[in-house]
């Protein structure tokens, strides 16, 4: 079967490396997003989905539009048997997602249709989700609204975080990628519509998502530190600075704080502390707009913050 692969991050290396070595696939060609600038100097990099083609000897495509009649000119004398779609960065057109025999195949994140949108790992880890995985379907005009072709799950650690968990579920994807198109041209598939009155959405994300509001639980608030791993992270205000939590825990055996308002700073024998609506956060490690990451005891004895002071 030859297969254009179309794919930008690091999530979607391993699945572009597995279907390159797999016996009766031939990668016929990559697109991915244009070199872009990053850093202070803004120089170019190249996204990981190129650097791994590079490294593979595969032909490489960089169109600034998916849409573009160019696009899919190149696509097209390409001739692929199926396009595969794994975290690509554009809505990929009707006239190119209808191209290929077995059609156009996407690996998404999540229990379709629970966590629709560019970030499923994040919003399943920051919503408490237990159990989440991978779907492949067919793609069709909506935002991951395509016939779903096959799923596999996996537990969601109480610990983990967002590149945690990445990791696993791109690992997942490259296995669930190849098993789906050999049932496909078999024709041991059955494409299952999506029930869209239990869809949820996982948008991408935003710099104020990582705001804490202290009048959640604190257990929240740590699922939202592990799902926005590593941007936009869990921040807060102290004394009009932005505070950032780089590492925290829920406390196991929180004491009774009836009179401390959420937000409000509790130290304990050198264990800071923060009330939430339900229980206590306790911050490990710490950075203040302008300085280095520190413990946390260390950062409020040096900069004496004292029990009692209330994070914005």
């Amino acid at each position: 079967m030859r297969i254009v692969f179309l794919g930008t991050p690091a999530f979607a290396v391993p699945s572009l490396e597995r279907l390159a070595s797999e016996p009766g696939f031939e990668a016929a060609g990559v697109i991915c997003q244009p070199d872009r600038p990053v850093g202070r100097k803004g120089e170019l990099r190249a996204p990981a989905v190129k650097e791994t083609a590079q490294r593979l000897g595969l032909e490489i495509y960089q169109p600034e539009k998916i849409r573009s009649d160019d696009a899919f000119a190149w696509m097209q004398a390409r001739q692929p048997g199926a396009i595969v779609v794994i975290a690509y960065g554009q809505i990929i057109p009707r006239r190119i997602f209808e191209l290929p025999r077995w059609g156009t195949i996407n690996a998404h994140a999540s229990l379709l249709p629970k966590y629709r949108g560019a970030a499923p790992i994040q919003w399943a880890i920051a919503s408490g989700e237990h159990i989440t995985g991978v779907t492949t379907m067919k793609i069709d005009t909506g935002l991951d609204t395509g016939d779903m072709l096959l799923k596999r799950s996996l537990e969601i650690g109480a610990h983990e975080t967002a590149p945690q968990l990445s990791a696993r579920l791109a690992a997942l994807s490259a296995e669930l990628l190849v098993e789906t198109l050999r049932e496909l041209q078999a024709g041991r598939i059955q494409a299952e519509p999506q029930n869209n009155a239990e869809a949820t959405l996982a948008p991408i994300l935003k710099r104020e998502d990582g705001r804490a509001d202290w009048g959640r639980p604190a257990v929240e608030l740590y699922n939202r530190w592990r799902g926005f791993q590593p941007w936009p992270g869990l921040h807060t205000r102290l004394q009009g600075q932005q505070l950032t939590i780089h590492r925290c825990e829920v406390d196991s055996e929180p004491e009774p704080s009836r009179a401390a308002a959420p937000g409000t700073l509790l130290e304990r024998n050198g264990r800071w502390l923060a009330q939430c609506a339900q229980g206590q956060l306790v911050l490990e490690e710490v950075q203040l707009e302008g300085r280095k990451r520190m413990p946390a005891d260390a950062f409020f004895r040096g900069a004496r913050v004292t029990s009692g002071t209330v994070l914005e």
